[in-house]
């Protein structure tokens, strides 16, 4: 494959993203103080002085890789255990690979020809693909609800419609149905609203509470039963199934978990500290063994307003701004006014449980989990049944997580066995990570240039934070450690990362692989500067972490990990693709979501491209000879990001959003005009790709 980066001229906008995304998304969040000021330790800190990697391997316990390609990871001994090459992982210089050689058409399950870096207004796919959309914004989706109308759209009809800015997505079987086995259950966040993209006429500085409500309507969650069309592997929606439902900025839901009813949760419309209504900034998720979907509430702290006035010191961490909020929604809700309700942002930023399968179901919000900017939450079982879920805080040097239950997943549907199932994630242990490079200080140069040990590499230490009512943080209760679980990271001096998003187990070798999507305040005066785990300053394309938990255990308190992908042009030096030849690989930048396909394979979307292409989707080989060879599926239109990619065996979908959020872009002046085409609405989506001759996707 010949190197595919195109003459593009990247964004100037920090991120690749524009003005206009970052405005309503994440309240500039790049362009605000880092929240992190905590002085604890960083991996470059830390290996300060370090042993050389052959010494440090003499005092730490050896890391064994199994004998066949793609064989997991076997960490043993003690803390200090350090990674070794994967099978077929080289130094740098395609050892290992064959040189680039071996099947012409790729790894299994990758076998397409990838989509060039470009442009075009529109998803782009392989030559033999084709695609469809599946269902959009304003499809209507309940019982009674109309058909779209944007120019005479109401809260009670956005109620019932599928919602806006659709990111994650979980597919899940349809029991005992007539024609279940043609269709499936498509769960999907609604993460956040553009109302000059909805609003023709809209004013910023004076909403309509008409307006306000509609976006309030178009959060949240979408639950809707897609089927298989006849002719292809393309999926439809299903309007009006008994299924289908809606959940938004005003859904009652339950706090579950330790810190329920704590004092830190209370308010004046709820003096209980259980209830609470709605979610919004919904990101990633994750789906469970067990049948049921988490979602991650992002960036929550963009739609309080007034934290000038509030009593909490805490705010700041969490990156509440003072005065007026983007959306103005404080002026019709008092609970978004912090000076009115201090404690109310509390109740936002955890991990929403929700069950699809019963639509009467009061969606839950986990504690145990703790409170961060959540993009995700992946669960994988333990050899005894029980969930560990991975979990990212994106945020500037923020924190990676994991939460170990103690309690076991019980098997079948029986009413019994889900109403267990459904307090898994409620008692348990919450752990932050802390990593440590192995190589000296003095070859970590934040250039991004390779240690002299051919990787970035080292080892890790999940430190616990609380258990159950038990907190493990000197100076907080547990209650303080899952309210303010940022601070908590702080006190115990988890490693400052690179924005790490979503957090995804291979199914196949239990190796987690952890999106850092970027950094550029990475080495500027006064912040923290590159380590192992971080290489470059001034990040501007993000990284991809593998790690390897103590013997494959997801319970073990150490791990391996090393650098899997260093992202950008491959014509740069500072980049690195699990040692395969750079010459044969895709550009990619600004990892965000990754998932897995069958053969074992790590899928990627990205956010906010540097590279001067529309974000895309990407197939990579995490094992075997061609391990690390990068290859591009599809690009996204002009102004969107791809999000919520769901590798299915004859199928890919992914989340289109905010297709044409682009600076100066409104309802009257639209600057993209997919999906429908010019003079109609731009309207986030949900797509579908197979195969033209019905065989499973790249084989």
């Amino acid at each position: 494959m010949r190197n595919l980066l195109p003459l593009l001229n990247p964004s100037p906008h920090a991120g690749g993203r524009s003005a206009l995304t970052c405005r309503y998304r994440c309240g500039d969040a790049c362009f605000q103080e880092v929240p992190n000021t905590s002085d604890n330790e960083y991996v470059g800190d830390i290996i300060a002085g370090a042993l050389s990697r052959r010494s440090m391997m003499r005092a730490a316990a050896v890391v064994t890789v199994a004998a066949t390609a793609g064989g997991a990871l076997a960490v043993g001994g003690a803390p200090e255990a350090v990674a070794a090459p994967a099978a077929g992982h080289g130094n740098g210089h395609g050892n290992g690979h064959g040189n680039g050689r071996g099947k012409a058409q790729g790894a299994k399950g990758l076998r397409f020809t990838p989509v060039a870096p470009n442009k075009d207004d529109k998803v782009t796919i392989p030559d033999g693909y084709e695609q469809n959309i599946v269902v959009k914004w304003g499809d209507p989706i309940l019982r009674g609800a109309p058909a779209f109308d944007p120019e005479n759209q109401t809260a009670k009809a956005q109620a019932g419609q599928f919602g806006y800015n659709n990111d994650f997505l979980s597919l899940l079987p349809l029991r005992g149905e007539f024609g279940s086995r043609e269709r499936q259950i498509l769960v999907a966040n609604h993460e956040y609203t553009d109302e000059n993209l909805m609003f023709r006429g809209y004013d910023p500085e004076n909403p309509t509470r008409e307006q306000v409500e509609i976006a309030w309507a178009a959060h949240g969650l979408g639950v809707v039963v897609v089927e298989e069309n006849r002719r292809n592997a393309g999926l439809t929606a299903v309007p009006r199934h008994h299924l289908n439902r809606r959940i938004t900025v005003t859904t009652p839901m339950r706090l579950t978990g330790p810190a329920a009813g704590s004092k830190l949760l209370r308010t004046s419309a709820d003096p209980t500290g259980t209830k609470v209504f709605g979610t919004f900034a919904n990101c990633a998720g994750g789906t469970t063994p067990w049948g049921t979907t988490l979602h991650g509430e992002e960036n929550f702290n963009g739609y309080f307003a007034n934290a000038d006035h509030a009593k909490s010191p805490t705010d700041k961490r969490y990156g509440i701004q003072k005065g007026a909020s983007e959306r103005k929604w404080e002026r019709f809700d008092k609970r978004f006014d912090v000076a009115q309700e201090p404690q109310e942002s509390h109740r936002h930023g955890w991990v929403v449980e929700l069950d699809p399968y019963d639509p009467d179901s009061t969606p839950r919000k986990r504690t145990a989990l703790g409170r961060f900017k959540h993009e995700a939450a992946q669960p994988r079982l333990t050899d005894d049944g029980r969930p560990v879920v991975y979990m990212g805080d994106d945020e500037r040097f923020d924190y990676l997580y994991k939460f170990v239950s103690s309690k076991r997943m019980r098997r079948g549907n029986s009413r019994a066995a889900r109403e267990h199932n459904l307090t898994l994630l409620d008692e348990g242990t919450l752990y932050v990570a802390k990593l440590t490079g192995d190589s000296p200080a003095a070859e970590i140069d934040g250039t991004g240039k390779l240690p002299n040990d051919g990787e970035f590499d080292g080892s890790g230490t999940w430190i616990p934070l609380a258990t159950g009512k038990k907190s493990h943080v000197p100076g907080m209760t547990a209650e303080e450690v899952y309210v303010f679980t940022r601070l908590a990271g702080d006190k115990v001096g988890a490693t400052k990362m690179d924005r790490p998003e979503d957090v995804e187990p291979s199914p196949r070798t239990g190796r987690v692989y952890v999106a850092l999507t970027n950094n550029t305040d990475r080495g500027k005066p006064g912040k923290p500067g590159a380590d192992e785990a971080n290489p470059r300053n001034l990040n501007k394309h993000g990284q991809i972490l593998e790690l390897a938990e103590r013997r494959n255990d997801p319970t073990a308190t150490t791990f391996a990990w090393r650098l899997f992908l260093v992202a950008g042009d491959p014509k740069d030096p500072a980049t690195y693709f699990a040692g395969f030849p750079k010459d044969k690989v895709s550009p990619i930048s600004c990892p965000d979501n990754v998932a897995f396909d069958a053969h074992g394979n790590l899928w990627i979307s990205t956010d906010g491209n540097q590279l001067g292409s529309h974000d895309g989707l990407f197939g990579v080989a995490t094992a075997g000879e061609r391990r690390g060879e990068l290859k591009q599926f599809l690009t996204v239109p002009r102004g969107a990001e791809t999000c919520g990619p769901l590798i299915q065996d004859s199928r890919v979908l992914v989340a289109v959003q905010h297709p044409g959020e682009l600076d100066g872009a409104t309802v009257e002046k639209p600057l993209s005009a997919w999906p429908d085409g010019p003079g109609r609405m731009v309207r986030p989506a949900v797509v579908s790709v197979w195969r033209k001759d019905g065989r499973d996707i790249g084989v």
